[in-house]
């Protein structure tokens, strides 16, 4: 559309130079014109007019170009460039030394500016440094640069500065069927074994029969409960975000698990337990499990396992109303006392390198409150796992 722009100028004998041309896209760059076309207008018109007998062609050239556009989103728009490129090109790169001095706004100043810019913008804004939009410097919106602030409207984590998401996020189930890396997991958890006959008599008891058979005097079958593992297993699982990096670890833990333990219950969580947890993640919106029923429907005779990255904004730990995706009435750190607390015999497994934990605030939390029972979810690391749950 720019390009267009100065051709027809060109062309209806407008004298428009290159350097003119260029002197437009940086006052463009500086956000002179603020990204909507009636600015733009005014702008293009200081840069490319030199004289006022070419005003009427201007306006004839411009009019016809940007007809029926209010923003230069659509006027890009309409050029087809791939939609990553313009995400790409509208984000701001900020040196280390500029990002150290934007500040970061705390969590009671966050929400109380949010709620006020909400009540004042009416537009649509891009790279700046107060409004909710997308690039910039402002703790709302998406594809900007900050150090606390509310995702609103981007597909993905860039930064992992995030300490709230405003978005419907959907996960996928866990694969429990995978086999590969599999089997030595197993291994390692067997170390968690507590063998019991219970149930039915299905299982034939070969010296029972023999002794039986020969003391009357006939054959007599005897059966006997089949011996299984009667360690129970709650598995808690974190899934999405930046646990989306450890997908086939976590896969491979899950399977192993079902295939191990014959008492065996798992749910999902995001970053951290709060006061719902889940089975299915696609139906993770409309058919929650309530923590308050685990605590009540599992024995504390139940291991505990949860594995996660730890790796969240502190605020998802400490305050209510931390969790990025919902309002939580009470912290994270509550609901992961009450549930180490019913069930003693609990552990977390991190995926991330032990030599990364200390450079995370939230992992150094999620470590204290688990009372160091933190292990990385290697078979190294598994396997002291399944010695402290066997104790």
């Amino acid at each position: 559309m720019f390009l267009r722009l100065f051709t027809d100028l060109r062309a209806a004998k407008v004298p428009v130079t290159l350097r003119e041309y260029l002197t437009l896209f940086e006052g463009v760059d500086a956000d002179l014109a603020e990204y909507r076309v009636d600015e733009f207008y005014y702008l293009a018109r200081a840069t490319l007019v030199k004289d006022e007998r070419h005003l009427d062609r201007f306006d004839q050239v411009f009019a016809q170009v940007f007809k029926g556009m209010e923003t230069l989103q659509q006027a890009i728009e309409e050029a087809g460039l791939p939609e990553e490129w313009l995400r790409k090109l509208a984000e701001k790169f900020l040196t280390e030394e500029e990002r150290s001095q934007i500040a970061a706004l705390g969590w009671d100043k966050l929400w109380e500016t949010l709620k006020q810019r909400l009540a004042e913008q009416k537009g649509r804004h891009q790279g700046g440094g107060k409004w909710i939009g997308t690039a910039g410097t402002s703790p709302f919106g998406a594809y900007g640069a900050n150090p606390e602030g509310i995702r609103i409207g981007q597909d993905s984590n860039r930064n992992f500065r995030a300490v709230k998401v405003w978005d419907k996020r959907e996960f996928r189930d866990f694969d429990d069927t995978r086999e590969l890396g599999v089997r030595n997991m197993r291994v390692a958890l067997r170390r968690l074994r507590r063998f019991a006959r219970t149930g039915a008599a299905e299982e034939l008891d070969l010296d029972g029969t023999i002794s039986e058979t020969a003391r009357h005097g006939y054959l007599d079958v005897k059966l006997r409960p089949e011996r299984r593992n009667a360690v129970k297993v709650l598995l808690f699982l974190d899934v999405g975000g930046s646990m989306d990096w450890h997908i086939e670890l976590a896969e491979e833990l899950f399977s192993a698990a079902r295939a191990e333990f014959k008492h065996f219950e798992h749910f999902y969580f995001h970053n951290c337990p709060y006061e719902r947890v889940w089975k299915e993640n696609r139906r993770r919106h409309d058919q929650i499990i309530p923590t308050w029923e685990v605590l009540r429907t599992y024995p504390s005779d139940y291991r505990v396992v949860f594995v996660g990255d730890a790796s969240m904004s502190p605020y998802e730990i400490a305050i209510p109303g931390g969790s990025v995706e919902h309002w939580n009435e009470e912290a994270g750190a509550v609901w992961m006392e009450r549930l180490t607390g019913k069930f003693p015999k609990s552990v977390w497994l991190n995926p991330v390198q032990p030599h990364l934990w200390s450079y995370t605030q939230s992992i150094r939390q999620i470590g204290g409150l688990m009372g160091g029972r933190m292990f990385p979810l290697t078979l190294d690391g598994l396997d002291g796992a399944m010695r402290v749950l066997a104790r």
